[in-house]
């Protein structure tokens, strides 16, 4: 897990430095754009909500809080790259029923809630394209590397409530298209949504996540 959370934390840092080092200089007659072309920095938080599906049966959502730093650096008066770091927790949720098997037939007991829990530190990579000063699109990949992958249950199920979920990546990756509106300098307001395109699992079973993300943010200056 630390190698992969190296690997993925030097290639956002190598993204931004390569980035920076594309940069023009601005001309001393141009304050603006000597303002635009600075690398920034911030910190960001918000809702996520999170889609989990096992081949074609899909599972309850979650709802969890993200929160981590961001980091811009614009390569052009309209495109810029951005790498992020956040700790986060997706998953699903998933109800069994429970059933007693008696002499006068299946009496229910009701239902076991079965919450799948990926704690993340999460690193999206993205590139941003500016339609105006204050309005951005971006496209990238986030790259989740897992801290623990749980079973949890408010029953206790098989002599405990909290049990390990097996044959689970380590990272796991989610592309993603999003969009940012900066209400002033320092404050802006950002969502983005993941796809489920690629099995978070070992094997052969099928198993995706796909989420939402909106929060707020504020940018040192």
């Amino acid at each position: 897990m630390k190698k992969n959370f190296l690997f993925v934390l030097s290639l956002a840092v190598s993204t931004i430095a390569n980035a920076q080092t594309t940069t023009q200089e601005p001309t001393n007659t141009d304050s603006k754009t000597s303002t635009d072309s600075k690398i920034s920095f911030g910190v960001k938080g918000g809702y996520s909500l999170s889609h989990m599906k096992f081949f074609d049966e899909k599972y309850n959502s979650k709802s969890y809080f993200y929160a981590g730093i961001v980091v811009e650096q614009p390569i052009s008066t309209k495109v810029s790259v951005q790498a992020e770091a956040l700790y986060t927790q997706i998953g699903g949720k998933q109800d069994f029923p429970v059933v007693d098997f008696t002499d006068s037939g299946v009496i229910e007991r009701g239902n076991i809630q079965f919450d799948y829990q990926l704690t993340q530190i999460q690193i999206p990579v993205s590139v941003k394209y500016y339609f105006i000063p204050n309005l951005s699109a971006s496209a990238g990949m986030n790259f989740g590397i897992n801290l623990s992958e749980k079973v949890k249950t408010e029953q206790v199920v098989n002599g405990a409530t909290s049990h390990d979920y097996e044959n689970v990546k380590t990272l796991n990756l989610f592309p993603f298209l999003g969009a940012e509106y900066k209400i002033d300098d320092n404050f802006f307001v950002d969502a983005r949504y993941h796809f489920n395109f690629i099995k978070i699992n070992k094997g052969g079973f099928d198993t995706k996540i796909g989420f939402l993300q909106a929060g707020v943010g504020y940018r040192f200056k």
